[in-house]
């Protein structure tokens, strides 16, 4: 029984799998309740399922976390090493009549259950046989046929289930190794967790959870707070074989931890006065784990964008740059352009994988041409030639000492006027006069600030381009 005089709780991961966008949420969830309270963060790594388990897995799931920039208190516990003591458990269990042998394999229970065409699941076909240990032979729990179960939920209130609902589910599996939730039984007590908080798919596992330990005679029950569900936008539940949900990936994809700790924050939860984004520390202060609703929560990328752009443009100029780097090719060119253009491109991006695609017109000689961006600029748009014409008779007349944003835009707006794009009182239409420009010096229709981008360029690279795109044009 847990004897702890503050609060602890855990984060159990399996290493079957990369930490995905779940199960991070429940880390942070956890993690912010254990700051909160002044109590202890655990990590618990269940890997009994020697047929499943890869064990280089545990250190990308630790570095995931400490990405998200959540430590833990004191070091991770392994189920591999607690064999003998969930053995004596499952023991306990047979020895008091909780449980009994079973020879049936998984095949034979899923044909007889087609045979009764009943739901899936274990008929208690060898309840009442009387067998012994022996080879191919499991051990299951023998839930009670009569009486209800239930437990509190902090997240869902009442929860209750019927026993007779219940299967006799396998606590020891026919090669000697415990099943997950009789580990999770043994484990939680001997660790003293006081809350478990984890995902909804476990609240009809928890009265199993319940029977076990008091089979067990633990006397003690945890406080269960089950999160809610994850969900895509057709409200589905978010698939790892179906959407991009690994950390890495995100990680890979150029999202700062911060964003993403301060997104995960609002699946579920939010806080009192309405404003989402902020720093770790103020969550921590305002996080109640009584304020979790149990509606599914929507993952939605577009407002994580959103929030990853804004803690972006927050950033020091030095560290975006310094984290922005680590996503260019190597050479010295792409950093040179990255500090040249860093306090523009910081208000662009959303994320920091954005960035070599917005600037690599700096550093190649030859940048990717988008064709529709041709199309439109230069074959459909109104006065390109002209524009591309005036732009190249102004710009040769400047001289490396005279070539800057400013002297660059004068150019293009007097190309503009010559080209006849004027509007109201003949103000030029710069807008439209960039157009093709744009296109000839970056090949693209939208990126940085043009006329800075054309001063990082230099003098020679941009007449090049210029004089390239306008014989193309014919």
């Amino acid at each position: 029984m847990p004897t702890s005089e503050v609060p602890v709780v855990r984060f159990a991961p399996s290493p079957t799998g990369w930490l995905h966008v779940g199960g991070a949420r429940t880390v942070l969830f956890n993690w912010l309740f254990a700051r909160r309270t002044g109590g202890r963060f655990l990590l618990r790594v269940e890997d009994t399922d020697t047929e499943r388990n890869r064990p280089e897995l545990v250190d990308a799931i630790y570095d995931s976390i400490r990405w998200l920039g959540l430590d833990w208190d004191g070091e991770p516990v392994h189920q591999s090493d607690r064999f003998d003591a969930y053995r004596e458990a499952a023991r306990q269990l047979a020895d008091a009549g909780h449980a009994y042998w079973c020879a049936c394999s998984a095949e034979q229970v899923q044909a007889r259950a087609k045979e009764r065409g009943g739901p899936p699941g274990y008929d208690g076909f060898c309840r009442d046989r009387g067998l012994g240990p022996g080879e191919g032979r499991a051990l299951r729990f023998r839930t009670p046929d009569e009486g209800t179960t239930s437990f509190d939920d902090v997240v869902r209130g009442r929860v209750e289930f019927e026993n007779r609902t219940l299967e006799d589910l396998v606590v020891l599996r026919s090669n000697g190794t415990p099943t997950f939730i009789l580990a999770n039984v043994v484990d939680d007590a001997w660790m003293g967790i006081t809350h478990v908080i984890r995902g909804e798919e476990h609240v009809n596992g928890t009265p199993k959870y319940l029977l076990i330990g008091d089979a067990l005679g633990l006397g003690y029950r945890p406080v269960f707070a089950h999160l809610p569900v994850l969900v895509d936008e057709q409200r589905r539940k978010l698939s790892k074989r179906r959407d991009d949900v690994a950390v890495s990936d995100y990680r890979a994809a150029g999202y700062l931890p911060e964003a993403m700790v301060n997104y995960l924050a609002l699946l579920g939860w939010g806080p009192p006065d309405g404003v989402e984004i902020r720093p770790l520390a103020e969550i921590v202060e305002l996080f109640r784990l009584e304020d979790v609703t149990p509606s599914p929560a929507f993952f939605d990328v577009r407002k994580l964008q959103h929030v990853n752009g804004e803690y972006i443009r927050g950033l020091a100029v030095d560290d975006f740059v310094a984290r922005a780097a680590t996503f260019l090719p190597p050479g010295e060119r792409p950093r040179q352009a990255l500090q040249a253009m860093a306090p523009l491109v910081q208000e662009r991006v959303r994320t920091l994988a954005e960035v070599p695609e917005l600037i690599d017109f700096l550093w190649l000689d030859e940048p990717a041409l988008d064709a529709a961006a041709w199309d439109k600029a230069m074959v459909r748009g109104k006065g390109a030639r002209e524009v591309l014409d005036a732009t190249l008779a102004g710009l040769e007349r400047l001289g490396d000492d005279g070539w800057s944003a400013g002297t660059v835009r004068a150019v293009l707006e007097a190309a503009a006027v010559d080209a006849g794009l004027v509007g109201a009182e003949g103000k030029p239409q710069l807008a439209k006069a960039q157009a093709p420009v744009r296109v000839a010096v970056t090949g693209r229709a939208v990126g940085p600030p043009l006329f800075e981008a054309i001063e990082v360029l230099g003098r020679d690279a941009t007449l090049g381009r210029l004089r390239a795109a306008r014989a193309r044009l014919g």
